[in-house]
């Protein structure tokens, strides 16, 4: 959440006082990745003046570890239980962010490992284990091995940079459309409008149980809701004409964040803000990795490969698209309720011929026109898109 609200601070054109925060933080944390670090840098000149050359993938990781933190209760490890892939097309058109659920049984490749050589590879293990497993660069290299596209930057955000950004902004606002009931995270909410600060911001994005069907694919769907209101709520002026709520959304990034090292630099983040600042609310989508239950190991998902390279190509492609699946924990209070008799015809119509594409002069077909249609099984949403959270809806 945190990364993904610097990211659109850039969106917006981050403001000179979020740029002072990083250049004059001596304490930011950096970490270099393993054979995917972008070479060089790029020179600033004026903020957000610059950009990037190309298309641009930054990996974002939410770490579940309680050391040194207010939410401390005593559990060891760390696992990367948040994983979302910020891909910008290579026109600075689209930005999209996938969610990889946490469930997912994958290959974990060769990894660094701290006395400098390598664990060994695996053939399966769940993807938030990666992370125990040689840290936020093996992640990187999980989610290159499964998606083929290559990963030169990433950042890693704790529970407390999450509190952080929503007292910083004062809290996201959220719809309910039932209310949320979750004895395993503490997390209460009425229907209707709730307003998500502090530690019921990080709950709430950390429910299962209360959304849904229990599971982890509709936690993303749940999560997807509360990133595209907070997209919405950054690009306000509300919020960035308020040189107080920028500099506090920088600093919480600041003391809650470790990034790739090639990332945390003045210039990068001015680069970054002239990569992506002119994108439109509708070319934001959030959207989930494909997957299956997994055949043998109960509550856990196997990745749906064809599906995958379907999103990752036209990603790559850089052409507009639009998503057409939604999540399990997710309500489009805007979509129109089907009348289920007005489903069955009367009749049953005869069978239309093909429509045949007549060849434009010169012999071509002409190429299709409009935004490309995912798949329905690839959920998530558009930032423009106001959803809302359908609470729990299977038990």
């Amino acid at each position: 959440m945190l990364l993904t609200g610097l990211i659109v601070l850039a969106l917006s054109g981050i403001s000179v006082a979020a740029y002072a925060v990083w250049g004059l933080a001596s304490g930011l944390k950096t970490i270099d990745l393993v054979e995917t670090e972008a070479e060089g840098g790029v020179d600033a000149v004026d903020a957000g003046s610059q950009s990037l050359d190309g298309a641009l993938t930054i990996l974002l990781v939410g770490s579940d570890s309680r050391a040194d933190s207010e939410f401390d209760d005593g559990e060891e490890g760390e696992l990367n239980d948040v994983n979302l892939l910020l891909h910008i097309s290579a026109d600075h058109q689209n930005a999209t962010v996938v969610s990889f659920p946490r469930d997912l049984m994958v290959p974990i490749p060769s990894c660094p490992n701290p006395d400098g050589g390598y664990y060994s590879a695996m053939s399966e293990q769940m993807l938030n284990t990666a992370m125990s497993y040689g840290g936020l660069a093996c992640v990187a290299l999980t989610i290159e091995n499964l998606t083929g596209i290559d990963i030169p930057y990433a950042g890693l955000i704790t529970f407390d940079g999450v509190v952080g950004i929503s007292n910083a902004i004062g809290g996201v606002t959220v719809c309910l459309t039932e209310p949320i009931e979750d004895e395993y995270t503490g997390l209460y909410l009425d229907a209707g409008d709730q307003v998500l600060v502090g530690a019921t911001a990080l709950q709430f994005l950390r429910t299962r149980h209360g959304v849904g069907n229990g599971g982890d694919v509709s936690r993303i769907s749940n999560q997807q809701v509360f990133m595209s209101a907070l997209v919405r709520q950054l690009q306000s002026a509300d919020t960035l004409g308020n040189p107080v709520k920028v500099y506090g959304l920088a600093k919480a990034g600041v003391e809650n964040m470790t990034l790739s090292s090639n990332m945390a630099t003045v210039q990068f983040m001015q680069a970054l803000a002239g990569t992506v600042k002119d994108i439109d609310l509708e070319r934001i989508n959030f959207v989930q990795y494909p997957s299956f239950t997994h055949p043998y190991e109960a509550g856990r998902l196997t990745p749906d490969y064809a599906s995958g390279q379907i999103l990752f190509d036209v990603l790559l492609s850089g052409q507009p698209f639009e998503v057409t699946g939604r999540g399990e924990a997710v309500v489009d209070p805007t979509a129109p309720v089907e009348d289920p008799a007005a489903t069955v015809p009367a009749e049953t119509p005869a069978e239309e011929a093909p429509v045949e594409e007549v060849p434009a002069e010169g012999g071509e077909t002409p190429a299709p026109t409009g935004p490309v249609q995912l798949p329905g099984n690839i959920t998530g949403q558009s930032a423009a898109n106001q959803t809302c959270s359908a609470g729990r809806t299977t038990y």
